[in-house]
């Protein structure tokens, strides 16, 4: 039965309720959360540190796009790309942060895409609810609840998923830990990738080979999109400086040997977690295929300094980058003794 006694001890409940953090109020709390556009960046560009006490709704917007780009010196391919860019945009937030991410697709796109990123703890990675037919959109969210570097991938089933990796569609997402990292002078991104080409309809135009990919046969192994991406001025630093690379490999077959010629790693974060394993001392270090790690050094002495997958043919198709060091020689530590 239902009594005016029975309804004021309700309404103290719900009160009560309502103080502690539960109940309606709490959806109104979460609306309070300050609400933040993400800082998208191409690589080898890395967004800043996320320097916020507390988490935040970052959103993400990403367009899928297909288009004619250049993969190597007089070869042209047909990529399928995040932003327009391969890779796509390095994605940066903090540990805690609700990530609402919005995934539009070009209207001129042939075919359907979406996002799976490996940050995500839910089904496919988020991948079954943001699939976007051309000129649609997809959206969904997710808690961002461990720190690392994580691959992110499209993973639509049309026609395949390998089909839309080795055309190009991945990235890179770092949850920062939410008392950030250590600061360093340089973060650079690093994304080595593989592309199985043959020539299309279209006249010195190439595009995905199925059977060079299942046969794991590739034609370029590249860094950061097309060969030579690092070869110029892209990666600096002075000495006495610490640099941080964070380093991704899609694969979509191969396992990465990263390794810089001429530098030793200080720290290495195994596998691209963070509060995991950490290594130090390390010559070259092993990225699985739609894995990352986490690097860092610091530099003594100037010149230029290799970036390389120490498997090391395939430097000839492509996996090579230079670090351009400046500064001070130091004859203590090297010494060429060139004869005067």
């Amino acid at each position: 039965m239902i009594t005016p006694s029975s309804i004021r001890r309700a309404i103290l409940a719900a009160s009560v309720i309502t103080l502690i953090g539960f109940g309606p109020s709490s959806g109104i709390w979460a609306m309070d959360m300050p609400t933040e556009q993400a800082t998208l960046t191409t690589l080898p560009k890395v967004p800043a540190p996320v320097t916020r006490k507390g988490p935040a709704k970052v959103v993400v917007n990403v367009e899928a796009k297909e288009y004619v780009g250049q993969l190597a010196d007089g070869v042209q391919y047909k990529f399928w790309s995040f932003n327009g860019t391969v890779p796509g945009p390095m994605i940066r937030v903090r540990q805690g942060d609700t990530v609402e991410l919005h995934l539009k697709n070009d209207a001129t796109s042939k075919f359907p895409h979406n996002m799976d990123l490996h940050a995500v703890n839910g089904p496919g990675g988020g991948a079954g609810s943001n699939l976007a037919a051309p000129g649609q959109e997809g959206v969904f969210s997710f808690k961002a609840l461990s720190p690392g570097l994580y691959i992110y991938h499209c993973a639509s089933p049309v026609p395949n998923i390998p089909a839309h990796i080795a055309n190009g569609m991945y990235g890179l997402i770092l949850v920062d830990p939410a008392e950030g990292l250590p600061p360093v002078d340089h973060e650079y991104a690093i994304m080595e990738s593989e592309f199985f080409t043959m020539p299309s309809a279209e006249k010195g135009i190439m595009e995905l080979s199925m059977e060079k990919g299942l046969g794991e046969h590739p034609d370029h192994v590249v860094f950061n999109g097309k060969a030579g991406a690092l070869m110029g001025e892209e990666l600096q630093a002075k000495t006495g400086e610490t640099v941080r690379l964070f380093v991704g490999n899609i694969g979509p077959n191969g396992t990465s040997s990263f390794h810089i010629i001429g530098e030793i790693f200080d720290k290495v974060y195994v596998e691209g977690a963070i509060g995991g394993t950490v290594n130090q001392n390390v010559q070259t270090t092993l990225i699985p295929s739609a894995g990352a790690a986490i690097v860092e050094f610091t530099v003594d002495v100037p010149g230029a300094y290799l970036l390389v997958d120490h498997s090391i043919f395939r430097v000839a198709k492509g996996a090579v980058g230079i670090l351009s060091v400046t500064g001070e020689e130091n004859a203590s530590i090297f010494n060429a003794m060139n004869p005067q």
